[in-house]
């Protein structure tokens, strides 16, 4: 296996554009033409993942925390980041992180750790927005279906739960080909009227590009015509958080309990619990204290997280409980998500899950 042919999968699944500005998602370590015979998956990478892989014989480490945030000047050794790199590249392991661009997708980090805690019809708790194109071709009649159906297929077209969505309008098409051209329809040097289907739909920016491959490629003119239009609508399905409901309405003692088994924490913190029993409740894996607001707006009776500050605690008293369950705790399960995201898709090639634990914080 090529460890392109990893990444391209990865990818596709969670788009490295759809990384926040800050992250560093990607491959880090390695070249993307190297072939590989085992994938160790991971949380954060440490020495002691590194020495499993070594051991195990893994020439390639897939974790979800990048080992490398900001950019390094020299790797002498100086600290943690540039000891494990030099190691890594001299065992001859590949680095990749798959972080906020899995964190931003619905059935990324917060997909796995809803199905982990039983919570049901979810959507994203604070969509992206002004993530959309709308692009618009102008194809002959009969050659529509063919063009729509490749624009679909690299992407276009998803609103919601609907898929193959598309607006499509006659008109006439006038142009005249000039010397050295090969017209599909029409003749050199005379103006010509053409029945045509202008073909509206919309494509998500991660996507823009493949989705206009796609269209040239089975466009049967020379010169496409098409127009890309930038929009203002909120992408439903990218963002961060997601929101759902517990199949039936549950103490919020018992639930919390439920969560610290599931999760393996040995401490929740939280502020005063709300009087009532827990029926909507919002998440974020890792740190998301920024999403309070967006849970409270949307009348969850519990917001789950990690990183919470002191101050946070005071906020919606009474109406919503903000419990912090740890950053590695609702996290980790994005390790069993990779792996079978992977297994999936090859099958036979060999995958570990980390037996380290990574987890940087104990309690006494």
């Amino acid at each position: 296996m090529v460890i392109n042919e990893i990444t391209r999968y990865l990818e596709n699944f969670a788009p490295t554009s759809l990384q926040e500005s800050y992250d560093n998602s990607g491959l880090i370590v390695g070249s993307p033409d190297k072939e590989i015979n085992k994938i160790l998956i991971t949380l954060d990478i440490t020495e002691e993942v590194l020495d499993e892989a070594i051991r195990d014989n893994c020439d390639m480490v897939v974790a979800h925390h990048p080992i490398i945030f900001k950019g390094l000047k020299r790797l002498v050794g100086n600290n943690i980041v540039e000891k494990l790199v030099i190691k890594a590249i001299k065992s001859d392991i590949a680095i990749y992180a798959i972080h906020t661009n899995l964190d931003n997708i619905e059935g990324g980090v917060n997909g796995i750790l809803a199905k982990k805690l039983k919570i049901k019809n979810t959507k994203i708790l604070s969509p992206k927005k002004e993530g959309l194109f709308k692009v618009v071709c102008f194809c002959p009649r009969e050659q529509m279906e063919e063009i729509r159906k490749s624009m679909f297929d690299a992407g276009a077209g998803s609103i919601g739960n609907y898929d193959s969505c598309s607006y499509n309008t006659d008109g006439k098409g006038t142009f005249r080909a000039m010397e050295g051209s090969k017209p599909f329809v029409g003749e050199q040097g005379k103006l010509h009227e053409e029945n045509e289907i202008r073909v509206e739909t919309i494509v998500p920016d991660y996507r823009l590009s493949s989705v206009i491959k796609a269209m040239i490629a089975a466009h049967p003119y020379e010169e496409v015509a098409y127009d890309i239009y930038k929009l203002s609508n909120t992408v439903n399905n990218i963002g961060s958080g997601l929101i759902g409901e517990l199949e039936k309405e549950t103490p919020i003692d018992e639930y919390l309990k439920f969560v610290k088994e599931t999760l393996g924490v040995q401490y929740i913190k939280h502020n005063k619990l709300i009087s009532k029993s827990v029926k909507k409740v919002a998440i974020c894996g890792g740190s998301g204290s920024f999403l309070i607001n967006n849970a409270a707006s949307q009348r969850a009776d519990l917001f789950i997280t990690g990183d919470i500050k002191y101050h946070d605690f005071f906020e919606h008293v009474g109406n919503m409980t903000i419990a912090d369950a740890g950053h590695f705790e609702t996290e980790h399960p994005v390790k069993e998500l990779i792996y079978s995201l992977l297994k999936k898709k090859f099958p036979n090639f060999a995958l570990q899950i980390s037996k380290m634990s990574a987890n940087p914080i104990s309690f006494l």
